[in-house]
């Protein structure tokens, strides 16, 4: 159920974050410096996608490389600014999604000590009052010997050892 959920909602978010990088393009190739710059990042983009395909492709990587013409560069540094963007929103998407998720499970796992934390506090509440009805027994039936009554609690000791542990018979 979570998986298809994902997937719609990261489709959501590219869907959403399309308009957005489609308006930082217009906006980088109308303002001059951050033409200039955007055009210098283009560049430098070219010259290594060029120089990773000759190593790739086994060519000499020596040769002369053509730069881009000005409008080409725009263009493609436009499109390189609006993938960054669409990117880095999906990235920080899944960043947020994991925290998130870290964090529901920290509180599981928190929830979990506690549960057994209690279920530790049971047993030894419950280990004690067993010791105190055991003492108390003891106590009844040294009151019994006492007065004459031992034949009334005589059943303990047909059917458990003087260590409290039942017999086989």
């Amino acid at each position: 159920m979570i998986l298809p959920a994902v997937k719609l909602g990261t489709l959501a978010l590219k869907t959403l974050c399309k308009p957005i990088a489609n308006r930082l393009k217009k906006e980088a190739s109308l303002h001059p410096k951050f033409r200039q710059f955007i055009i210098n990042i283009a560049q430098a983009n070219h010259r290594f996608t060029t120089k990773t395909q000759r190593r790739i492709y086994g060519h000499t990587i020596d040769a002369e490389i053509r730069p881009l013409n000005e409008e080409k560069a725009v263009k493609a540094a436009a499109d390189l600014l609006g993938e960054l963007f669409v990117f880095t929103v999906a990235g920080a998407a899944v960043i947020f999604e994991v925290q998130r998720s870290s964090r529901s499970e920290a509180r599981k796992e928190e929830l979990r000590r506690q549960e057994l934390q209690a279920m530790k506090q049971r047993d030894e509440d419950l280990a004690k009052e067993v010791e105190l009805l055991r003492h108390k027994i003891e106590e009844l039936e040294q009151l019994a010997k006492g007065r004459g009554l031992t034949g009334i609690f005589h059943f303990r000791h047909s059917h458990t050892n003087e260590d409290g542990k039942t017999k086989n018979t």
